[in-house]
């Protein structure tokens, strides 16, 4: 898969290393020379200038990506980077990384982003699912604010325990896509049973997230 990173900071960068350590090829656009631990010989391109810019994009060959990625610490410049890759050089996926909460309202298809990654938001959600349990807890939004994963951890004494996963009316749409029992993941089937700890991973429309909320607080 060929990337093409927007923002060679701490985070572009973190993500670039990784992507390569994956095999892929990635290409980087920064305002800055690269860092020293760049490595030329890595399957991948640092090309200087600003992404926000038409004549950047297309020296870096940006239509030629993948997937974009908009990773800067700022919020208007990975708007601009994510519509211009999408509208302009038809680049199949974009996702943006969002800074301030308070912006994650624009990152959606208008602004050409397809996942939004809210580091706040994250965190927060991650903290919640390590110590919320019998609580419904939304760790990714994606799909534009259309679909949303979400975890719910059953509680040892929960009315779920000793029932049949296709004894629930899931709401229309949501799917569990896993469960995570004893640290190991499965596909859940209607003949499987709740278990108390279990962690049920579902993939629910935002609209019908607060009726599988109600569901399971039942």
């Amino acid at each position: 898969m060929k990337v093409m990173i927007i923002g060679g900071g701490a985070v572009g960068l973190s993500i670039a290393e990784e992507l390569l350590r994956h095999g892929h090829h990635v290409d980087v656009i920064d305002e800055h020379e690269p860092p020293g631990k760049w490595s030329q010989d890595q399957d991948g391109s640092w090309w200087v200038g600003d992404a926000c810019e038409l004549s950047t994009m297309q020296r870096a060959g940006v239509e030629h990506a993948d997937v974009v990625v908009s990773a800067t610490g700022d919020d208007k410049a990975n708007l601009v980077a994510s519509l211009l890759a999408r509208t302009e050089f038809g680049v199949p996926r974009t996702v943006g990384r969002v800074n301030n909460p308070k912006n994650d309202w624009m990152f959606d298809a208008a602004w050409g982003v397809d996942v939004a990654v809210s580091t706040p938001r994250l965190m927060t959600a991650l903290v919640e699912e390590a110590v919320e349990v019998g609580n419904l807890v939304r760790l990714l939004t994606l799909r534009t604010g259309e679909t949303t994963l979400v975890a719910y951890t059953v509680p040892h004494d929960g009315a779920e325990v000793g029932r049949l996963m296709g004894t629930f009316a899931w709401p229309q749409d949501v799917i569990p896509v896993a469960v995570l029992r004893d640290e190991i993941p499965f596909a859940p089937s209607p003949d499987d049973v709740f278990e108390g700890g279990d962690e049920i991973f579902f993939l629910t429309p935002l609209a019908a997230e607060q009726e599988l909320r109600q569901l399971l607080s039942r």
